[in-house]
């Protein structure tokens, strides 16, 4: 029997869904990151050796890491835009904080400072007393633990970026709620503990500073840059024996960049001089008159010193600089070059994760998470098995049952091929998600079957069509209950629960749209034949 696009377009529909997946699922785009996932340099413990689906923690084994931020906020606060400055400089110097431990934000109304009595020295006593110096009368009852909103999620868009630039496949950073507390998640498929702790245990400040000598001796910095004030970030490269980062300042931050240059001597012809000791102290290095050196400060230390090269020194000095403003940042070894590069194309986190205080971390052995997948595939075909047997025990016909069966099949391979496209972290909780589907679709898929073959003969379409209805109006409201039911789970961060609340969703919406209709033109088929 011919199946005629326009008159069955729903079987078709399926049957692209159907080949879309299979790509998805098996085509080697994107290597094991997926279609739309990173690139051949994913770390492959997380991936399938076959095809391009992700596994999670629990599946592949790895770290996670759980923290609350480091911070104390005061929000409600009438704060004029050119308040900012004015705040953030009395707080640094009530608190004897550097410039990136406060933060005043006129928009929110709040204020914030990156330290705490349990990691740092700052208690909330002495943070209301400072904001009251500041002009902003503040009780210490007005001091939240935390940070803002805003910096939670600047923290999670960092974190994720340093997953991705790193290359760990399958990593993600999440935020996650607790009874007066935010925590950042953080899991990384096939890591180690150091591996994470070390990826996400610093800020990744990265500052460029001008040390010199002033007209009587005395040596100053000078802080240039911040990654802020970088248009283009090179990879990190390796030259003769030489290893750098190649950079492109804003064009603003050039013009700044190139007259502190000029201010301070480091336009003079030949280029500078620099004999920074990076094992040595700034005070230690003063003392032994370094010359004039650029800086390169990671988290407040100092991680390479150089001069300036004749050909950048005249590019200072004749103003080619302001007009192209590219340099190179040196370091001792690529590996050094690398991490710089990936902290200055994250960015930094405006404040820290109190992993050490207050953190959780967990790790899965890969070993022990790879006896997790047959477990599941086999609870996943025994879900299959048992709906298949109560099917044909229900309707003995093996041309009913097994439409029904296949079609619900080929809504949990189309739900595959999404968590492929995404590069979805399959976890148990993603695989709790898929025998839910499976046993949702079948139910809908008994109520078409029953609506249209138990209610007497079907001799026209019309009659199929109105019975269809009636059972499709009965499985969309089913569909829109469960979808509205999932909705504050899969919005909420809520650790697995969000994972299921997501496929379950996913699934009904593939169900409703393309698997249930398709189904109701095969069932007609079967029932009207060539009548259809």
């Amino acid at each position: 029997m011919k199946l005629h696009i326009k008159k069955h377009w729903r079987v078709w529909l399926l049957t692209v869904f159907l080949l879309v997946s299979t790509v998805a699922v098996f085509a080697p785009f994107g290597g094991s990151g997926g279609i739309l996932g990173p690139g051949d340099d994913v770390d492959t413990a997380s991936g399938s050796q076959y095809t391009n689906l992700q596994f999670g923690l629990e599946l592949s084994g790895g770290t996670q890491v759980r923290a609350p931020f480091v911070g104390m906020t005061v929000s409600g606060l009438e704060i004029g835009p050119d308040d900012e400055r004015a705040i953030e400089s009395t707080l640094q110097d009530e608190l004897e904080l550097g410039a990136s431990d406060v933060r005043a934000d006129a928009e929110a109304g709040a204020v914030e400072v990156f330290d705490d009595d349990v990691v740092g020295n700052t208690t909330q006593a002495e943070f209301a007393d400072a904001l009251s110096a500041a002009g902003y009368p503040t009780e210490e009852g007005d001091v939240r633990m935390g940070v803002t909103s805003d910096t939670r999620d600047n923290s999670e868009d960092v974190l994720n970026e340093r997953l991705r630039e790193r290359g760990l496949g399958g990593g993600s950073a999440t935020q996650v709620s607790a009874p007066g507390q935010q925590f950042m998640v953080v899991e990384v498929p096939g890591a180690n503990r150091t591996e994470v702790i070390d990826l996400i245990g610093d800020r990744g400040q990265v500052e460029i500073v001008a040390l010199y000598p002033d007209e009587n001796g005395t040596y100053e910095t000078d802080s240039l840059l911040d990654q802020e004030d970088l248009a283009d970030i090179g990879g990190a490269q390796q030259e003769q024996g030489e290893t750098y980062v190649p950079i492109r300042l804003s064009d603003e931050a050039g013009e700044r960049f190139g007259e502190s240059m000029r201010a301070n001597g480091f336009d003079q012809q030949g280029g500078t001089r620099c004999t920074y000791d990076l094992n040595a102290s700034l005070e230690a290095n003063t003392a032994d008159d370094p010359g004039r050196c650029l800086l390169t400060v990671l988290d407040g230390e100092v991680v390479f010193a150089a001069g300036i090269a004749p050909s950048l020194s005249s590019s200072f000095a004749s103003g080619a600089f302001d007009e192209d403003p590219s340099y190179r940042t040196t370091t001792t070894s690529f590996d050094d070059a690398r991490e710089l590069e990936i902290n200055m194309r994250a960015g930094a986190l405006r404040t820290n994760l109190d992993i050490e205080n207050r953190g959780t971390t967990f790790f899965l052995l890969p070993s022990l998470a790879e006896q997790f997948k047959p477990l599941s595939l086999v609870t996943g075909v025994t879900a299959v098995l048992a709906v298949s047997l109560m099917i044909f025990l229900r309707y003995r016909r093996a041309e009913v049952a097994a439409p029904m069966l296949l079609t619900a099949a080929a809504e949990v391979y189309i739900l595959l091929g999404f968590a492929a496209a995404v590069s979805l972290p399959l976890d148990l909780s993603h695989i709790a998600g898929f025998i839910a589907v499976i046993g949702t679709g079948v139910d809908d898929l008994v109520i078409i079957a029953d609506e249209i073959m138990q209610q007497g003969d079907v001799n026209t379409s019309r009659v199929f069509e109105s019975r269809f209805r009636k059972a499709f109006w009965v499985i969309g409201a089913a569909a829109a209950t469960t979808i509205v039911a999932m909705s504050p789970l899969a919005v909420l961060s809520l650790g697995d629960l969000q994972g299921f609340a997501i496929v379950t969703i996913v699934g009904v919406l593939i169900g409703v749209l393309i698997t249930r209709p398709a189904y109701g033109d095969i069932l007609r088929i079967l029932v009207l034949g060539d009548r259809g």
